[in-house]
């Protein structure tokens, strides 16, 4: 047998290029697999440099790793020296061998690496203008930096060890009408986006990561809410799946009224409450997917709704598994194994209602403490057709009024069946679509004077008409929406009710 004929056919180095450019990084992501490396390369210290001069703006990344030595440097600088089949050290956050570069032509032409090690300093760069210009496959490395840009270099003059990333000729970012201000508004996305996706090396007394822009610390942002006493979390569940164990934690946030408006606000994250929810996918504790459902559902995949926008589950995998959660370069899609789905399915659901329940209850118990149901004025009915809300006659305040009402009964059923048939349904899923929350509803936010005579009406009548106990009058208004929500207030009623005043004509 004649041996197959071949030839060699390498790319174009400017057209390669071009295309690898459209790979979807936004600026954010590809700062991430910047940082990514730093850590990688034993850093614990990386100082973002933001520079805006227009067209010519820049964008540094400093850190204080081990650096490379101008071999290492060579072979960082190359496409595709590394396999993503080859084994990994198991704290590594790479896998392609393209982040530094892909990630960083996506945003500029010009990329400069220098690197100290052992106090000398290697420099090597990308300029894709001197590539596109190239009469051959156009694949130069060039050395040192550009003319003009040594001093933006300075910054690694001192240090024993390091590494700089250096961005120049932004087109990908400085677009025709980008100005300072969109600049500035960029600069605190950015920051947004870093604090959520490595805060878990952000936090603690002793953090892992010291980040910082422009010489300013990054806040880690807690999509879970670990600390706050009203966080629901399940316990950690270890599932063995393809490509190696996965942990699995489960989280219900609180409802808006149970925080005050800075931590509702901190706790929306980048994104917003809604676009938040969903699982969270760690690698080696490094957040790759921020608030999926990843394609889960039954039937169809869900999609993120305002129900459902208080939960979040922690999902993490090992850095074996990157082929079969169909990891990619962008390190911003996973795909759980078929193997796991039914449970991850499970999980979610589970996780889902919960949220729902607390959504719907404005973070509100639907039991009350004694373990009793909660009395609730508004009940759902489920038929063939649909759903329909009914208003539930045994309601303290429904019930108190049908007793008193004699000949008028009929008159005051007639008008609680039209209240049912008119409920505003369409115009208050469409005001919270658009507000993003509920209704206000329980007398939420209302002075204490709003709520009393109210609450005093119905307690006089279940103790001086219904001849029940004081006590029991409020115990059972402690199981009655919506005076459940304010004991301090129940517990104040006095034990001898004042009768109704009698008003002479």
């Amino acid at each position: 047998m004649n041996p197959s004929k071949s030839r060699h056919a390498p790319p174009k180095a400017g057209a390669m290029i071009e295309a690898l450019r459209g790979l979807g990084y936004s600026t954010a992501t590809a700062l991430a697999d910047l940082i990514d490396n730093s850590i990688a390369a034993g850093g614990n210290l990386v100082d973002i440099q933001f520079s805006w001069k227009g067209s010519a703006s820049t964008i540094a990344v400093l850190d204080n790793g081990e650096g490379m030595d101008e071999g290492e440097l060579d072979l960082a600088m190359r496409l595709g020296e590394k396999s993503p089949l080859d084994q990994r050290a198991a704290h590594d956050l790479g896998r392609f061998g393209l982040g530094l570069k892909t990630a960083s032509f996506s945003q500029c032409r010009r990329l400069t690496v220098a690197s100290r090690k052992a106090g000398k300093t290697n420099c090597l760069r990308w300029d894709l203008d001197v590539v596109a210009a190239s009469d051959d496959d156009g694949w130069h490395l060039l050395e040192g930096p550009a003319e003009g840009s040594e001093a933006l270099l300075s910054s690694l003059d001192s240090p024993e060890h390091g590494t700089l990333v250096l961005w120049e000729i932004p087109d990908r970012i400085v677009t025709p009408g980008f100005a300072e201000q969109d600049f500035l508004d960029l600069v605190d996305r950015i920051e947004r986006h870093l604090a959520m996706v490595f805060h878990r090396f952000l936090c603690g007394p002793r953090p892992r990561l010291h980040l910082a822009i422009n010489g300013r610390p990054v806040r880690p942002w807690d999509p879970f809410l670990i600390g706050h006493a009203a966080t629901w979390s399940s316990p950690v569940e270890r599932i063995a799946a393809d490509g190696g164990l996965v942990e699995v934690q489960c989280y219900v946030l609180p409802h808006k009224d149970r925080l005050d408006a800075h931590e509702h606000d901190a706790a929306a994250g980048p994104d917003g409450w809604t676009a938040q929810q969903g699982f969270y996918v760690y690698r080696n504790e490094r957040l790759l997917v921020a608030g999926s459902w990843l394609g889960l559902g039954r039937g169809r995949s869900w999609t993120k709704e305002e129900a459902h926008r208080l939960a979040r589950i922690r999902l993490d995998i090992p850095n074996t598994a990157d082929a079969e959660w169909k990891i990619d370069v962008r390190k911003s899609t996973a795909r759980p194994p078929v193997s796991i789905r039914e449970r991850l399915n499970r999980l979610a659901e589970d996780t889902r209602e919960r949220a729902r329940r607390v959504f719907a209850h404005r973070g509100q118990p639907v039991r009350t403490g004694n373990g009793g149901p909660l009395l609730q004025a508004w009940r759902a009915e489920h038929f063939k057709g649909g759903i329909r809300y009914r208003i539930d006659i045994d309601h303290a305040a429904v019930r108190a009024v049908l007793d008193d009402a004699g000949p008028m009964e009929a008159q005051v059923r007639a008008m609680l069946r039209v209240i049912e048939e008119t409920i505003p349904v369409q115009r208050i899923w469409l005001d919270t679509t658009e507000a993003r929350e509920t209704p206000r509803t329980g007398f939420a936010g209302e002075p204490s004077e709003e709520i009393i005579p109210v609450l005093s009406v119905i307690y006089r009548n279940m103790v001086l008409r219904n001849g029940m106990s004081p006590a029991r009058a409020r115990e059972q208004l402690l199981r009655t929406e919506p005076f459940n929500a304010h004991p301090d207030l129940v517990a104040a009623l006095p034990d001898e009710p004042t009768p109704p005043r009698v008003i002479e004509r």
